[in-house]
């Protein structure tokens, strides 16, 4: 368990989850209140301590709570999270949202990435091996708070206007290892990017080969935005002509 004990790890996890949800750092009172922990607020706040010297969390201030690190969040990601596959229902609106335009490659990508921007509240983005890309969803990012800085939005927009860079976010720095890709932007080392993460995967359609992805902030709702990048994935899969 990365040298976490079993209580360490089910703290992490409910902190993380509050996170996600309220965008706040998150205080041991809170974790108390609304998860069932079974330790008093005092052992949490000791143990949210031990994981801040470990580089797990993070105080952003002297009297705030903590927040993950992008060290706790990859541990999250990989084995803490239960993903929240899409409905039946949702698959089905989702194929209706593209299949229209299954005949025409362009037309099928504009409402996959149209769609998916949609269903994740975020800035979807895809780009091919040939140099095509795609993007959707730019207005989504302002209902974050992590985009009230325009310093940041100003970037993030710079970035994806600029297909060098898109290039090389989508092409080099997700290397298309595994299924499905995060990249936090401290780990990119842009400036002003560190309140974003990047989800992604590879696919093959059409007779190209392309990377789909979302750009949201760094605590996007992760359970809930792999499993519909890897649904519409296989959409295109599925239906690219």
């Amino acid at each position: 368990m990365e040298g976490l004990t079993a209580r360490q790890t089910q703290i992490l996890k409910a902190l993380i989850d509050e996170y996600i949800s309220t965008a706040e750092p998150v205080g041991s009172q809170a974790l108390e209140k609304k998860y069932n922990l079974g330790v008093s607020p005092a052992t949490i706040r000791n143990e949210m301590v031990n994981l801040t010297r470990t580089k797990y969390l993070r105080q952003p201030h002297t009297s705030a709570g903590r927040i993950p690190s992008p060290l706790a969040m990859k541990f999250y990601i990989n084995q803490l999270m239960e993903e929240k596959q899409m409905s039946l229902s949702d698959e089905v609106r989702a194929k209706e949202d593209v299949w229209d335009s299954r005949a025409n490659f362009d037309k099928l990508m504009t409402e996959a990435t149209h769609a998916l921007a949609d269903r994740t509240n975020a800035i979807a983005v895809a780009v091919t091996d040939d140099g095509d890309s795609w993007r959707w969803g730019y207005d989504n990012i302002f209902s974050h708070p992590e985009f009230a800085n325009i310093i940041v939005c100003q970037h993030v927009f710079g970035m994806l206007e600029e297909h060098k860079r898109l290039h090389e976010l989508l092409w080099e720095r997700l290397a298309g290892m595994a299924p499905i890709e995060v990249v936090f932007g401290e780990e990119l080392g842009w400036p002003h990017f560190e309140p974003v993460s990047v989800i992604a995967t590879r696919f093959n359609a059409g007779g190209k080969t392309g990377v789909l992805g979302v750009i949201g902030p760094f605590r996007s709702n992760y359970p809930m935005i792999i499993p519909t990048i890897r649904h519409f994935r296989n959409l295109i899969q599925e239906l690219a002509k």
